[in-house]
């Protein structure tokens, strides 16, 4: 196991996240700012290809101490690839972890040193074998902030053109397309909740106009 000096006080922004909403929105009227917990002593127990899992020891702004695991994560990206015609593409593959294929958007991990838009880009002509002219950021949002720190970054790509797929060999994919209107009236189809989740906001900007 590693041992971790205690983390930055409330002051510290969390890695990863843009300091203000995607172009075009407006972020609605937030809380007032509430203390965070005080980091009293930080170990990591497990340290993987993916992700890691660290165990933290904190102090309630109310006084009281817990225990915390925290699953980290490099932080991720979400493609909507929206084609002339109004068709998506989506990748049916194999999740191990629930052992069952599911419907997703093109999606994959930030590598060292990259930039969210760079791993869009990549994903999808990984992915999908297309390539976009035209990419706007639709926002972000964490995945399971009760227990991980990753957050995921969502991309519109539009004015697409065939590239060379290229798959990681531990990737089962099959590349499939929906309509637009399909996939907002039919949202059962898809079980995965980042494609959930980068519609909805899809939805939200195409409503807004932008």
């Amino acid at each position: 196991m590693t041992e971790r000096p205690p983390r930055p006080g409330p002051s510290a922004p969390v890695s990863g996240v843009p300091a203000s909403p995607a172009a075009g929105h407006t972020a609605p009227a937030e809380a007032p700012e509430q203390p965070f917990a005080e980091v009293l002593g930080s170990r990591v127990v497990y340290e993987g290809k993916v992700v890691s899992l660290r165990v933290d020891e904190i102090a309630l702004p109310h006084g009281r101490k817990a225990t915390r695991e925290v699953v980290e994560h490099p932080g991720a990206v979400v493609v909507i690839a929206l084609d002339e015609s109004g068709e998506v593409s989506l990748v049916r593959q194999y999740r191990h972890a629930v052992k069952r294929y599911l419907l997703e958007l093109p999606a994959g991990g930030l590598e060292p040193g990259e930039e969210p838009l760079a791993t869009a880009q990549r994903e999808l002509r990984e992915e999908v074998g297309v390539e976009a002219a035209r990419w706007t950021p639709l926002g972000y949002f964490f995945s399971s902030p009760g227990f991980a720190n990753e957050i995921l970054h969502v991309f519109l790509a539009e004015d697409l053109v065939p590239a060379y797929a290229e798959p990681d060999e531990d990737e089962d994919i099959a590349v499939v397309r929906y309509s637009l209107s399909e996939l907002y009236e039919h949202p059962e189809c898809i079980e995965d909740a980042k494609s959930l989740a980068a519609l909805l906001l899809l939805s939200g900007a195409t409503k807004a106009g932008h």
